[in-house]
């Protein structure tokens, strides 16, 4: 039995098949023309988007932005400007391409932010479709897979995804990748099994191999006997049929048992996800992430930009509430053209709120097309890492000052629009009380609260044993979030991974959390189990898991 990262729910009975890499060797024994190879660049660079616009045709809106945004980082300025340099030195393109995404790879490695980290790998398959291009190599055609595969791969990528026959393939199988990578995306888009981050697995299985792969518990069964055949297919008809019921909870509130109504809303990166929100019957949007408007162009977004696109995303939800997360960004993420200087400790450098309001012409850009944009909706803005009530207040007076700016100018603008922050430091853990009497809203950033509350980074394996919200100290700092919340009568939500898991699930019903906002493909099942838990019953389970005062007691005694 193999053991991987579990991304998308489902058991897949199948028969492997094994991509290998293609050899992508080139030479570097002969003196290099820049302008010739400059000339190849262009070339390649042309026949690449071509290809690119071929196959995102084959794609969803989401997973054709994916593969169009190849497009945009090889346009990248930047990114061209720094292969000219390679090629003035004598390299040929190949080699002046790899050393120029290396860096890139190197520079996205070291955020603490797992969803920019997971970029490496569109930086990868950019790297080796021009590489192809340019050794005029060909790779097997996946849209001829037989029915019933169990695609093994080392990285599946979004290129791969557009070329696959999907009604043939009922898993994935890879090396690389994790929860929040594209692969993992995309297999939860399509709804087919995946498996990730299984070392060495296209050399452990062959082509033909029969497999069991359960996408519930991240286990791969190679060689299965009839009697785990026969089991496997059980568990998978149940699935399913879990899945079917999971369907009744459509167009229902998500109540407590017996009890009061909370919100149950989804985290977003662009307005395509708005469409799965509503498909998947969220109840509005807790977190659009806006930094992935910066990271997937090659210059700032403008404010007319920024504008069309909170304004279509607040359309497309009808009055849904849809909280917009200014930019997060900071030393820890690699945008060039913002010209963002590194830091040796990112995590507690200049990001998030205290870049923007070091950067006004950017940050009232955003707050600009936010203010537009609310007119057309139920738009709510929340700022990342706040440490102190100076931060809070010095926004609300750019915005007074904004605002006069759109009266002025007579654009139609949201008029005290909601203001929020996001809880994910202990010093606004500590002062929740004092930020909760000046806010309108709280979210709990569980993710980055854990990190800087245990003091542990959580990309690091070697204090990952600490890194877990349900650490005593996480749970005490959440409950205490939550009360301060309650006692200023605003709302508080949690975005994140947290908020979906059934184990924290009847915690935080217990402490009073007002909103869960989770993943679109999440809702139905996070609605479930609020539905399942009466208040007395959470509070009783609550009590006891807060009495424990180790990591190792909570986790023994969860639900």
């Amino acid at each position: 039995m193999l053991k991987g990262t579990a991304v998308s729910g489902g058991i897949a009975i199948g028969k492997a098949f094994v991509l290998k890499e293609c050899d992508l060797t080139y030479s570097t024994s002969k003196d290099y023309k820049p302008n010739e190879e400059w000339l190849r660049f262009e070339t390649a660079t042309k026949k690449f988007t071509l290809q690119t616009e071929r196959l995102a045709k084959n794609l969803d809106k989401d997973e054709a932005q994916i593969l169009k945004g190849h497009i945009l980082m090889l346009s990248d300025p930047y990114m061209q400007g720094e292969i000219k340099k390679h090629l003035e030195d004598g390299s040929c393109i190949e080699a002046a391409l790899a050393e120029v995404c290396d860096n890139f790879k190197k520079d996205l490695a070291k955020t603490d932010d797992e969803l920019t980290k997971q970029r490496v790998s569109d930086v990868n398959d950019l790297e080796r479709r021009m590489l192809k291009i340019l050794l005029g190599k060909k790779d097997f055609d996946l849209n001829t897979l037989p029915p019933n595969t169990i695609f093994v791969v080392r990285e599946l990528t979004p290129s791969m995804t557009a070329e696959i026959n999907k009604k043939n393939v009922v898993g994935f199988l890879t090396e690389k990748g994790g929860y929040t990578s594209h692969a993992a995306i995309i297999s939860r888009t399509l709804e087919i099994p995946a498996i990730l981050g299984i070392d060495n697995i296209t050399d452990s299985i062959k082509n033909n191999d029969t497999l069991i792969l359960d996408g519930l518990n991240g286990e791969v069964i190679l060689y299965p006997t009839e009697a785990q055949l026969k089991t496997y297919r059980q568990k998978k008809s149940e699935y399913l049929a879990q899945q079917k019921s999971l369907r009744t909870y459509i167009g229902k509130k998500t109540t407590i048992k017996g009890g009061r109504t909370v919100s149950l809303v989804c985290n977003i990166g662009n307005p395509q996800d708005a469409d799965r929100v509503l498909e998947c019957d969220g109840e509005g949007v807790g977190l659009f992430r806006t930094e992935f408007l910066f990271i997937n162009s090659n210059k700032a977004p403008s404010e007319d930009e920024q504008f069309e696109i909170y304004r279509k995303t607040a359309t497309k939800l009808r009055g849904k509430p849809v909280i917009i997360r200014t930019l997060d960004i900071g030393g820890d993420k690699s945008i060039p053209y913002l010209n963002i200087k590194h830091e040796e400790n990112p995590s507690l450098g200049c990001r998030a709120i205290r870049y923007c309001l070091g950067h006004p012409d950017i940050f009232d850009t955003q707050l600009r097309a936010l203010l537009r944009a609310g007119a057309y909706g139920d738009i709510r803005i929340m700022l990342p890492l706040i440490t102190c009530i100076d931060e809070l207040r010095t926004v609300k007076s750019r915005i007074a000052v904004l605002e006069r700016e759109l009266k002025n100018e007579n654009k139609p603008y949201k008029k005290n629009i909601p203001l929020g922050v996001m809880i994910e430091t202990p010093a606004a853990a500590i002062m929740a009380d004092a930020l909760a009497r000046e806010a309108d809203f709280f979210s709990i950033g569980a993710n980055d609260l854990t990190q800087y509350t245990m003091a542990a980074d959580r990309g690091s394996a070697d204090v990952a044993y600490l890194c877990s919200v349900f650490s005593p100290a996480v749970l005490r700092s959440i409950r205490h979030i939550i009360d301060c919340a309650k006692n200023a009568l605003i709302p508080v939500g949690m975005c994140g991974e947290a908020a979906s898991d059934p184990r924290m699930i009847p915690l935080l019903i217990a402490f009073g959390l007002d909103e869960f906002s989770v993943s679109p493909t999440n809702v139905l099942s996070v609605r479930e189990t609020i539905t399942k838990w009466t208040q007395p019953q959470a509070e009783t389970y609550a009590q006891k898991i807060m009495s424990l005062t180790t990591l190792g007691e909570v986790l023994a005694n969860l639900a």
